[in-house]
Parts: structure tokens; C-alpha cells; sequence
């Protein structure tokens, strides 16, 4: 079991509130993701349900538990870090092995949740070795198998893959994706890369200095934001978030279209402007569009091959049915 429930809490630095009163429930077996940008609580929150961090009010339950007075060590949660953390003079074997022999464990039971946790993790060829012989990669798995071991009922990552490069981000996304399919454990993500969010998560928390703008499925936060910060927060490249003259004509305060809604002419359309960058990728093209009239720079995602460059002229349609549109306060118009 692994429900955990945040009721009112509330963190303070001195006189400064960085959460603010906050209630959230993330049931057994869920994948949720906190996500915002740099500075807005999800890390503090991760550490105070981890009990790394005392609450200023509030309460954390898991299972329907009061754990707010519970030590981090009691309460049947494994966090795995941005840092590894692991002791370089030590095997794999024995890093991983570490937490159980601290609560004492039979020495049998210890080598079956290793072997397990290492098969789980492709780590078996690598058991005698130490992290200074592994690829980065290779020691996140180390220390995520160090959480494992201890089949706690929950686990929380806290930004656990910024320390590799492009490809093993890829690739450990996958793994942790997988794990959790096989764990069926609850299991809280902090993140500031919202591509990682909408590709990992069950449930996205997006926070904005310490408030919950919103909570839902990755594509319910893509289709159907509920203000102006999540429609740009969510999707990348972001939705293009225009006011003035143009959104009057929508009878709004803002206007959002997600890149790919726009359509692109070298005749006609809606909008005209300027090529400033175009990025062919192969399978779509990503167009910055400049001098449009409509304020900020427009950005316009094409599938496949498109020939135009930087300097030309182009035109713009976008899909109407596909239009966000939000009132003077940023809140989504129905």
C-alpha cells in the first residue's frame, strides 16, 4: 500500500510561506509527477512527505496514517536522489546492499532482494564492482536498486536524472517507466523538464511558486489547460500565448495555439511574418516566426520537410477549434 495524502500543510522559511496551504492525494500504485519551474516547492514538498523537511502546519498520511511526527526512517518511503550518493570504496553488491544490513537483515533474505533488485535493473554482470567502474547510467540504477531492496510503499525521486546526458535520460526515462510497471509502487517524480512529465506520469502536479495550478493527466493538461501558466508551461515547444487586438476578435484576454495547430502557406493566411530560425528535423520543423503584429514571437511546429528558411516570408492559419482561450485573470474560458 502506498496512498499518501498531503492535508493543509504548509512550510515556512522564517517569514517566508514557500507553500502555502496545499491539500493533494496521490492513490496506491500511482505515478505522479511534481513539475514547475526552478524555485517553486516541488522538492521541498517531495522532502516533507519524506520527512526530510518538518512542516510548518498540516499533516502528511500514507495509507491513512498521521506520519507527520513519524521519522523519515519509519515511514516505509525510499527516495533516490539527483547525487547517487554512493560509497565509491564499496561493491555495487554492497552499496546496494547497505540499508538492509543497517535494519540487521537475515544475511538470506538480504542476497534474494539483491539478486532480485539487480536482475530487475540489468546490474547482475556488475555486482563486484564499484560506482568509479560504472557509467552514470549505470550508477543511478545502483542507487535506484538501493531503493528497491527495501520494497518500501512508496518511492521518490527527486530530480534523479539530471546528471546525465541527453541519450541516458532517454533510456533510464524508459526503465523507471518499466519498473514501475512491473512494482505496481507508488511513486512521486520531481521534475522541472516537463517533457519528462508528460511522458512518465499517471498524474502531473504542475507548481507555481508553491501552489497547485493544476492536477491531471498529461494530456488533460495538454488539451484542456486551466490558465495561462500551465498553457505554457505544458507542451514543447510551448503553445503560443497571444493578447491584445487578436484575442479581442475571441472575445478573450488571451489567446493560446499550440504549435502544431498553425498552419503554414507561402500564399495566404491569417498571419504573415518572418522566418528568424528554422529547424528541420527530419520528421517535423520547428519555425520562429518574427514581425507578425501580434507581439511575441511565433513559433510553428510543420511535419516532415518544409521549404522555407530563415528571412522568407510566410503565412499562417491558425485552427480556430483548436484555440485556448482565457479571460483578464489567465483562467480558461469554457
Amino acid at each position: 500500500m502506498g496512498k499518501i495524502q498531503l492535508k493543509k500543510v504548509t512550510k515556512k522559511f522564517g517569514d517566508t510561506q514557500v507553500i502555502p496551504p496545499l491539500d493533494l492525494t496521490i492513490e496506491d500504485g500511482e505515478f505522479t509527477v511534481f513539475v514547475g519551474p526552478s524555485g517553486c516547492g516541488k522538492s521541498t514538498l517531495l522532502r516533507m512527505i519524506a520527512g526530510l523537511e518538518d512542516l510548518t502546519s498540516g499533516e502528511v498520511a500514507i495509507d491513512d496514517t498521521d506520519a507527520t511526527n513519524t521519522p523519515p526512517a519509519k515511514r516505509g518511503l525510499a527516495m533516490v536522489f539527483q547525487s547517487y550518493a554512493l560509497y565509491p570504496h564499496m561493491s555495487v553488491r554492497k552499496n546496494i546492499a547497505f540499508p538492509l544490513r543497517m535494519a540487521k537483515m537475515d544475511p538470506a533474505e538480504q542476497n534474494r532482494r539483491i539478486e532480485a533488485a539487480a536482475a530487475a535493473l540489468n546490474l547482475t554482470d556488475y555486482l563486484d564492482r564499484r560506482p568509479g567502474q560504472l557509467s552514470g547510467g549505470q550508477r543511478q540504477r545502483v542507487a535506484i536498486g538501493r531503493a528497491i531492496v527495501r520494497e518500501p510503499s512508496a518511492f521518490l525521486f527527486d530530480e534523479p536524472l539530471s546528471n546525465l546526458d541527453a541519450a541516458l535520460r532517454v533510456g533510464m526515462r524508459l526503465e523507471i517507466c518499466e519498473m514501475h510497471k512491473r512494482l505496481q509502487t507508488t511513486m512521486i517524480y520531481v521534475t522541472h523538464d516537463q517533457v519528462e512529465a508528460m511522458t512518465m506520469a499517471d498524474k502531473i502536479v504542475v507548481l507555481q511558486a508553491g501552489v497547485i495550478e493544476q492536477v491531471g493527466s498529461p494530456l488533460e493538461l495538454y488539451h484542456t489547460p486551466r490558465n495561462v501558466f500551465v498553457a505554457g508551461f505544458i507542451g514543447s515547444p510551448k503553445m503560443n500565448l497571444i493578447t491584445g487586438a487578436e484575442a479581442a476578435k475571441h472575445n478573450a484576454e488571451t489567446i493560446g495555439i499550440r504549435p502544431e495547430h498553425i498552419d503554414v502557406s507561402a500564399t495566404k493566411g491569417t498571419w504573415s511574418g518572418r522566418v528568424g530560425v528554422a529547424e528541420h528535423l527530419g520528421s517535423d520543423t520547428f519555425f520562429h516566426i518574427h514581425d507578425t503584429g501580434l507581439g511575441d514571437m511565433i513559433t510553428v511546429r510543420a511535419p516532415g520537410e518544409v521549404s522555407f528558411n530563415t528571412g522568407d516570408t510566410i503565412h499562417l492559419t491558425p485552427r480556430t477549434d483548436q484555440m485556448h482561450r482565457f479571460d483578464a485573470k489567465g483562467l480558461r474560458i469554457a
